[in-house]
């Protein structure tokens, strides 16, 4: 790979300086060879494809032409009117049996979808609901009627309500729009950053109180696992707060329990799923915090790694970036592990705003100077040209989150997204999906149908998904053993996916 890339840097300097010489009609053969050495820049330009891998591109780039083509181009919609288009698409459906290795940017409170929440925790004994006096609901499950609190002052029991309500069906739906952002239109419903983002809140807080009731959260994070690897996932990195958990009685149980029960079950997972390689955690703090806050967070950060090494991956900071605190405001609390002499990985969100030039924007390059081990959206780094070389020179990866990024309104139209640009200079990229279930997904395969169609557009082919799918192990927290089991692991789902579609 090293050779070829110096043979391509060692070419490409003579074929500019032909480009300039040139006069009159260009060589027709050297714009070929121009082009050729365009592609190979791309995500996946490298990437060597087998007879039988070059028979199913082509066929795949066939179909890409016929969507590329059609009236209606999904990456063009919103995505909440994409969707049912997406799912009749042929490229989907191959995207969907494609092994896609690890999703490494999904949120705790955002796994499970809300169909399986309604339809299976709010039918749960014990579990009561209350309609806030700003539009939201709020559950928790109790042996008893919960005590009124300042949001909440009249608490029902689901299944009392529920046998008095004619139309269940139609109030099961109405306790999912609390629970998602999904619009038949979004673009009336969400016209500014401001308003989306207010119901995006909204939406974790309501679903907070079935997450965390703690024989809930123990199936969530199995059914979790179940959705990805039914979308064939193979390894979760899961950003989570590890709010604290509650029984039935009001037992609080504190983080080292949640760690232990995640451990367990993830455990048990692989156990019942052998070709699943497994899931880490990276501890997440918001935003909003104070600097002494996080500072504690990050020393108790340090000790969990400690207790939980193959467990917990690191730290991340979570929470809209435009109305929160910037990375540099929280450098004292940051720089906690390199004055203590230890080691705590960071996976920063940064980059996820269209504010550029304010001190928002500034977090990329705020990440990057942290030592940042992958960033996350990365929306804004194409326009700091800097922070990009560093990235790309010390093998950051952007986790790619398209859909998220859409529907938060940076982008209306996929195919502008910036990342097209980073594909374009292959740069180092993961696809991931965020907070799937807000946004009414599972699993991978729609965010890499938006990369691979949208933002990636024609050019992108067999070779980019394969280098994608293979970074989101390469660029994982897993230690180098682990890394080379799972690439193993993934090669043999990618043969028998290559031999089962031609």
């Amino acid at each position: 790979m090293l050779i070829s890339f110096c043979q391509a840097v060692i070419t490409y300097v003579p074929l500019l300086w032909f480009v300039r010489l040139a006069d009159g009609m260009p060589d027709p053969a050297l714009r070929d060879r121009l082009m050729r050495q365009e592609t190979s820049r791309q995500t996946g330009g490298w990437v060597t494809l087998t007879t039988a891998e070059k028979k199913l591109d082509t066929y795949l780039h066939r179909l890409k032409e016929q969507e590329m083509s059609a009236v209606e181009f999904p990456p063009a919609l919103h995505f909440f009117k994409a969707k049912p288009l997406i799912e009749r698409s042929s490229v989907f459906k191959l995207l969907q049996k494609m092994p896609k290795g690890g999703a490494l940017h999904i949120h705790s409170s955002s796994l499970v979808s809300i169909e399986w929440l309604v339809k299976n925790v709010t039918y749960r004994p014990h579990c009561y609901i209350c309609f806030t006096w700003e539009n939201s609901v709020r559950f928790l499950f109790a042996d008893r009627q919960p005590f009124p609190r300042w949001d909440c002052f009249y608490w029902q029991l689901l299944e009392t309500l529920r046998a008095k309500i004619g139309d269940i069906l139609g109030f099961d739906n109405s306790l999912m729009q609390h629970l998602t952002l999904f619009s038949e239109n979004p673009e009336g419903e969400y016209p500014s950053q401001d308003v989306v983002w207010e119901k995006f809140e909204k939406a974790f807080i309501a679903a907070a109180g079935l997450v965390t009731h703690a024989p809930v959260l123990r199936d969530y994070f199995y059914r979790g696992l179940e959705e990805l690897h039914h979308d064939n996932i193979m390894y979760l990195e899961l950003r989570a707060g590890l709010s604290r958990t509650y029984e039935l009685d009001g037992t609080i149980h504190d983080k080292v329990w949640t760690l232990k029960m995640f451990q367990e079950v993830t455990k048990k997972f692989t156990e019942d799923h052998p070709d699943f390689l497994g899931a880490r955690i990276i501890i997440s703090v918001h935003r909003a915090l104070s600097v002494a806050e996080v500072k504690a967070a990050v020393q108790e950060a340090i000790q969990l790694q400690r207790d939980f090494p193959d467990v917990v991956a690191g730290f991340d900071m979570v929470g809209r970036e435009d109305s929160g605190r910037t990375l540099w405001y929280f450098r004292d609390a940051l720089s906690v592990p390199s004055q203590l002499g230890v080691q705590l990985p960071y996976f920063f969100h940064a980059g996820e705003t269209d504010d550029e030039g304010t001190d928002v924007d500034q977090n990329i390059l705020d990440a990057l100077l942290f030592n940042t081990t992958r960033i996350g959206h990365g929306y804004a780094l194409a326009h700091h040209p800097l922070a990009k070389e560093i990235s790309r020179k010390g093998n950051v990866a952007v986790e790619l989150c398209p859909i998220s990024n859409q529907v938060l309104k940076l982008v209306t139209d996929l195919r502008n997204h910036p990342a097209a640009v980073l594909m374009s200079e292959g740069h180092p990229m993961v696809i991931s999906s965020d907070d799937p279930s807000l946004f009414g997904t599972t699993g991978l395969s729609y965010d890499f149908y938006e990369a691979f169609v949208g933002i990636g557009g024609l050019k992108t082919n067999l070779g980019t998904l394969k280098e994608l799918a293979i970074n989101s192990i390469r660029y994982s927290s897993l230690p180098a053993h682990l890394k080379d089991m799972g690439l193993v692991m993934w090669q043999k789902k990618w043969d028998a996916f290559i031999s089962d579609n031609l």
